[in-house]
């Protein structure tokens, strides 16, 4: 089960998902500050990869293709932002 409310206590920002896609390795910390939360500019480094999902703030993004802890990553500071 995934929370669909998370937000990054870093950045303040709300935590983006995309269902079926991975980011793109050329990903940069300044992308993301640039881009976000505009999804037509941030489908130029998204790749479709089936059951995979991509998650994005303003400061951190990840690529997740099986059940993941995201707790356990110790640089990732996102928590729900409650329902």
């Amino acid at each position: 089960r995934t929370c669909d409310q998370l937000r990054c206590t870093a950045c303040d920002f709300r935590v983006s998902l995309f269902d079926d896609y991975i980011w793109d390795q050329s990903c940069d910390y300044l992308f993301f500050r640039n881009n976000m939360p505009e999804l037509n500019k941030l489908r130029a480094k998204m790749i479709k990869k089936k059951g995979a999902r991509a998650y994005a703030c303003q400061c951190s993004w990840r690529s997740i293709s099986e059940l993941t802890d995201l707790q356990t990553d110790q640089q990732l500071r996102w928590v729900c932002g409650k329902h």
